[in-house]
Parts: structure tokens; sequence; C-alpha cells
């Protein structure tokens, strides 16, 4: 009974989404500036929106069909459902594939979701989508290089590898060496990106809008309007390469204390167009190639605390974020200079990749989720409370607000204890929430509704570090959130001195300070107490 009322809606949803899809598309035909582009859309959103919606049905199916009459609990159960999770993620990646361009980086971001989504989908999305995407040939790249420069790769550069290194949603990388020596990568947009992107925004337009008609509760539609904005912008490559500039500037200016463990490739602007993008070639590892990582003579826990401290200076001191810091956007080398730590080993520098997509937070904002984010890591409900409804999360969903940001349960996130936050990523954490994920998500659907997309792009953002940070560490760790406690607090001191410049400020700013730095230095006799007493265990 079950299942035909799942295939009655799935079929509800096939049929509603095809026909507004073909009336949308006439309308788009007849009024659009570009008629024969808008048809090359029209006659792919349909077919897209089929796919879509086969797929979907056959693993609604599978789930139902597979754990029918299966006892929670059991081995039986729990054999079967990891055999369906990893069918249906494999027909996820091929629909991701198949469609290509936004899929692709829906699939990616599924990958970073290891705490809310099945252990086998994070685990299939990550081996595929982040280096393994669809490939343009060789021609087609000349294509682009004609149309952008006017010459093919092999006039262009004394040499040029017809065969890219890595591929992404939006293009791939070609290594090259310039007229003068200098080794480059070339990042060429794949042909197809401007009609797919038009595309993919209207098929996810139609679903998102069917599925919020047939079920009121599903309202997804600020996904329409950040999709709007963002992807123009990654598109554009003259916006990414004046991205990464800003980035690097930012470092120098505001946190030059680490600056020179922070890098961005240098932009050639003379071969750089809206559709082509040269760089200087960096050879590192990815930042979750812990072994590679290791090899080099860096410890993986550096690279850990350099990269939560750079995310968090962007966040709180900056307010320009890369928000897609996956790790294939990550990669680690040693510092050029050869500098070392006191141990001997080998200080690591990170080099970010792909600025196509930054956001701005504005003074209050960032001022807000500073003292959101210190609140947190030191346990002060008030503060949790009072700067979550100042973010748009309400009084009745700030705990769940809280809750989404650090992966913790209210409970846990407002217990006192040093190491309250960490999560030690075995089983049980992973079940706990995913319980939780499953348990509240029509008010996880209306918290996403009510915050600003900045806000939504930081939680994106979170998502990806924290998959970075248990990829380094195998969970995380108390003292990246030292870190952002640190950050997020001076942050919050600047803005109070930024606001108000009188003496006695200025007086109880310091005093915070020190209170501060007390704190802290009791969470590190904690931490090294918490590391004697595990290798004494152990």
């Amino acid at each position: 009974m079950a299942t035909r009322l799942l295939w009655r809606a799935r079929a509800k949803l096939a049929v509603v989404a095809t026909a507004f899809g073909g009336g949308a598309a006439a309308a788009a035909i007849a009024s659009s500036d570009d008629p024969q582009r808008a048809l090359k859309v029209c006659t792919t959103v349909p077919t897209r929106l089929i796919r879509d919606s086969i797929t979907a049905a056959t693993i609604a199916f599978d789930y139902e069909y597979s754990l029918f009459g299966l006892l929670e609990g059991s081995p039986e159960r729990s054999r079967a459902k990891h055999e369906v999770h990893v069918r249906c993620a494999r027909r996820l990646q091929e629909l991701c594939f198949r469609n290509g361009g936004l899929y692709i980086k829906l699939g990616q971001h599924i990958g970073q979701l290891e705490y809310l989504v099945p252990q086998e989908y994070v685990q299939i999305m990550r081996e595929s989508m982040l280096n393994r995407c669809p490939v343009s040939s060789y021609e087609q790249v000349c294509e682009v290089f004609k149309k952008e420069l006017g010459r093919t790769p092999d006039e262009v550069f004394d040499e040029f590898e017809p065969i890219p290194i890595a591929s992404a949603s939006l293009a791939q990388v070609h290594t090259a060496r310039t007229r003068d020596g200098q080794k480059v990568a070339v990042k060429v947009q794949h042909t197809h990106m401007t009609d797919t992107a038009a595309a993919d925004h209207a098929t996810v337009q139609l679903i998102v809008n069917t599925l919020h008609w047939i079920f009121p509760s599903f309202d997804y539609r600020w996904l329409i309007e950040e999709m709007q904005e963002s992807l123009p912008k990654e598109l554009d490559f003259l916006v990414e390469a004046k991205n990464s500039e800003k980035c690097v500037d930012n470092f120098r200016k505001l946190s030059p204390h680490i600056a020179h463990y922070v890098y961005a490739p240098m932009v050639y602007w003379n071969l750089t167009t809206s559709k082509l993008l040269t760089m200087e070639f960096i050879d590192g590892a990815q930042v979750n190639d812990v072994k590679t990582i290791q090899r080099l003579g860096i410890r993986p826990n550096e690279v850990a605390r350099l990269v939560s401290e750079a995310f968090a200076d962007m966040m709180f001191k900056h307010g320009f974020v890369h928000c897609d810091p996956h790790a294939a956007n990550l990669l680690v080398r040693p510092m050029p200079s050869g500098e070392r730590s006191f141990l001997g080993k080998r200080k690591p520098q990170l080099v970010l990749l792909d600025h196509g997509l930054y956001k701005e937070l504005d003074f209050h904002t960032r001022a807000n989720y500073a003292a959101l984010w210190k609140g947190l890591i030191f346990s002060d409900a008030n503060a949790i409370k009072e700067n979550s409804v100042k973010l748009g999360a309400g009084e009745d969903l700030y705990a769940l607000f809280a809750g989404i940001l650090t992966m913790r349960p209210w409970n846990r996130v407002i217990d006192t204890s040093v190491d309250h936050l960490v999560v030690k990523g075995d089983e049980g954490d992973r079940s706990e929430l995913q319980m939780y994920a499953s348990q509240y998500f029509p008010q996880i659907t209306e918290l996403l509704r009510r915050l600003p997309r900045v806000i939504l792009l930081m939680l994106k953002t979170n998502d990806c570090l924290r998959a970075v940070n248990n990829s380094l560490l195998q969970g995380s760790s108390l003292e990246t959130f030292m870190i952002i406690g640190k950050v997020a607090s001076e942050a919050v001191a600047e803005a109070k001195m930024s606001q108000r410049r009188s003496f006695l400020c200025w007086i109880n700013v310091w005093l915070e300070g020190i209170l501060l730095e007390a704190r802290l230095f009791g969470m590190q006799i904690a931490l090294w107490l918490l590391q004697v007493r595990k290798a004494l265990t152990w």
C-alpha cells in the first residue's frame, strides 16, 4: 500500500513537472531575445526532468521494497540498508554525471555532508565528484581558445598538454608552458556550460516549485535565488581572478601573522578571459591526502590548524569568504622558504584554488556571526540565542541553528566540558546526527528558508571544512575549536572598539582579552591532560 502511494506521488510529480515544463518552454522561446538558445534550453529541460523523476522514483521504490518487513535494528535490515544505500548512491552518481553542470556541484556537496547522509553516499560521491568529472575534448578546448583569444592553444603556448590534469563541473585544467618557459595551469570552461547552466537552473526551478506545490512544507525556493546570483559569477573567470587577488591582499593587510602561510596562484592577466584562466602552476598534495602530506614531512594536525585559522580569519575578520573549500580546491605544500617547526617538521603552506564562489559579510553580519561562534565555543547559551536571533534563526529555532553549525545536539552545545563540541567521527556520532536530521527535517527546512543566503553559504563552507578536518584528524579537534574561539573573540573585540572608541570601552575590551587568554590557556591545559590520559590509556 505504501509503495503504491509512493509511486502515485512520484508519478504526480513527473506529470505535473513535465506539463509545467512544456508550458514554460513555449513561453520562454516566445519571449526570448535568443530563440535558438532558448529552444536548446527548453528541449533539454524536459529530458532532465524525466530523468530526474525516474531516478527519484527508482530510489524511493528500492528503499520501500528492499526494507519492507525487516525489523528495525535486525542484522538483516542493516545489511539490506547498506546494500540499498550503495545502489541508490550509484544511481544518484550516474544522474549527476549524465546531467553534468550544476548536478556535479550538488553531488560534490553531498560528499561533504558526512554526518547528515549515509556514509555510502559520502564515500561514493567523494570518490567520483571531485576529480572524475566529465571532460571536454581537445577540439572543444580549441574552440574556446579561438573564440576567446583568436588562436589555438599551440599558437598561444610553447607547450600545451591536451589531456587535462583535472576536470570539474564548470571547467577543466590543462598544464602548459608559456613562451618564456613558465609552467602554468590553464582553466578552460566547458563549451556547453552556458546552455547547461541555464537548463540546470530551469530544471531545478521547476522541480523545487513543483515539490513545494505538492508538499508545502518542502520549501527550498531560496535555492533558486542563490543559484541565480552565484552561477553567473562562477561562470565568469575574470571575477574568479579578481577574487583570488583580493583574498591574498586581505591576508596581507588584515592577517599578516599567517599571510605567508596562505597562497593563491598568480594570475596571467594577458592570457585570461571570462572563459579562460591562466595561472601559476602549483605542485602540492590535496588537503585530504594524508599519506602524501606526511611524506612531504608535514604534520596533518598542523595543516588542520592552518585551515581552521585561515577560514576563521576570512569569516570573522575579512568578511570575504571562499565558499567552496572542498578537498580538490585546497592544496598543501611545504613552505617555499624551507621553514620548519621546533620538532624539525616542515611548515605547511595552504594553497587556495577555485575562487569563483565568494561571499561578502557586512559588518553587522560578520560581528554577529563571530559573537555566535564565540558563544558556541564557550557554552554561552544567552549569547548563542541572542546572536542566532540577530542572524534570522528566530527564538524558536536558535537551538537547531546551533546544532547545525556544530553538528552537536543542544545538550552538548551548552555542556561546559572543554571538549563539548568535539565530534569523535565514530559510527555512534554519525548515527545520532543522521537520526536528528531525519527527525527535525521540517524544522530544518523552515530554518534554511529564514536564514539570509550569505549565512546559508557559511553553512556550506562549514560542511566542507568539517569534511577536510575529518580527513586530516579522523574527527574534529579541540584545538581547531580553540582557534575558532580565539579568532571569533578577537573579531568581537575589534567590532566593539570600532563602534565605541571611548577609554572605558578600551579598558573593557582589554579586560575581556585577558579573560579570554586565561580561558584559552585553561582549555590548552585541559587538552594536554586529555592527550596525556589518552597516551597512558593506550
